[in-house]
């Protein structure tokens, strides 16, 4: 089934390419895995060493919009839409975490990535761990928010303490959740479930080779303290650090913070270890806050929200890259932005209802 634009129809992608200086574009691609697809939405050139993203459970790619284009000041940024999750087709039969890892590892493969930084977050972080254990060639890893706390290993304590960490995620960070899990459907989320509560990082992290950083948010009640001394110790080589105010989706809320971190990992620039390098690090940064956006840009940022969940729930890749690039360019920096108001409402006016017919 192809699907094109009618005559009449705007062309938001194509609109936003011709905007002076909006140059964050997303592309976006699939990989084909297992009966199945993973969605890769990707920014920067290649030929760099890159960035590879796997979000948690029932969770899209779009956890990542305010971290990746940090991290993209430093390299190509591929961020992934796992099957069962993002309106990505499920895999079918059983499910794993390790069947995920297949499926990461496939992309790497596809894409020719050398040496990827594999980032995860929640159950992502088990992952790329799995990932990074069978691949001795992956030389950096960074895990944020991972799970789960061997000391409280059950469905209701893991409910529990993820309900506490929300009360401090911004509501942008609940509005997410809410498309996500909804995209993801109760039925596959209660599939997965189980096997990440039961997935031992823990007996997995001893074969990893990679220099591995750890963050945590400081009300990350999914995450306590105690759980990633105890992870420092199992891992050959890890780095630990607190995001002050953060919660478990630390990456979104305070993005810079992290971004920074993980750089900072990657050029060796973090150079304690173990146990006793747990620091606390603040995110002053306003780059990403809402509050800087103009009313036309908090229009965009809004108005491609909807058009992407719209294209995650049709399976629409050209809807989704026209309204990832611009909450892209919506989220960037001021000074990344067209100065003229006529460039900069070519951009605004970028993403706009889109009219489809299906042969």
């Amino acid at each position: 089934m192809n699907d094109e634009h009618t005559a009449a129809t705007p062309d938001p992608g194509g609109e936003l390419a011709k905007a002076e200086d909006a140059d964050v574009t997303v592309e976006v691609d699939r990989v084909a895995v297992d009966g199945t697809y993973v969605r890769v939405s990707s920014i920067g050139e290649p030929g760099e060493r890159a960035f590879l993203l796997v979000a948690g459970l029932g969770i899209a790619a779009t956890y990542y919009e305010r971290l990746a284009p940090h991290l993209n000041e430093n390299g190509p940024v591929h961020a992934l839409d796992l099957p069962g999750f993002a309106g990505v087709p499920r895999f079918r039969g059983k499910v794993s975490i390790e069947r995920y890892a297949d499926a990461v590892e496939k992309v790497i493969d596809d894409l020719g990535l050398v040496d990827p930084v594999l980032v995860g977050h929640s159950m992502g972080t088990q992952v790329v761990t799995e990932v990074a254990a069978r691949r001795p060639d992956i030389s950096d890893l960074v895990l944020i928010s991972p799970v789960v706390d061997s000391h409280a290993r059950t469905a209701r304590q893991s409910a529990w303490r993820f309900l506490r960490s929300t009360l401090h995620e911004p509501s942008a960070v609940r509005w997410h959740g809410i498309t996500a899990y909804a995209l993801c459907g109760w039925h596959w989320f209660s599939k997965v479930l189980p096997r990440m509560i039961a997935f031992p990082i823990e007996e997995r992290a001893a074969h990893v080779q990679a220099r591995t950083l750890i963050v945590r948010g400081e009300h990350d009640a999914m995450v306590p303290r105690d759980w990633i001394r105890r992870l420092a110790r199992v891992f050959p080589y890890a780095v630990l650090r607190e995001v002050v105010d953060g919660a478990h989706s630390v990456m979104h809320a305070q993005a810079d913070a992290v971004a920074r971190l993980a750089v900072a990992h990657v050029d060796h620039r973090l150079p304690d270890r173990g146990v006793g390098s747990l620091q606390r690090v603040r995110d002053d940064s306003t780059a990403s806050d809402l509050s800087r956006l103009s009313p036309g840009e908090a229009w965009m940022l809004v108005k491609s929200r909807f058009v992407e969940l719209l294209g995650m729930a049709k399976n629409d890749d050209e809807t989704l890259e026209a309204a990832k690039s611009a909450h892209a360019v919506a989220m960037a920096d001021g000074d990344d932005l067209p100065v003229d108001p006529a460039d900069r409402q070519a951009v605004v006016d970028a993403v706009a209802p889109e009219t489809r017919k299906t042969d």
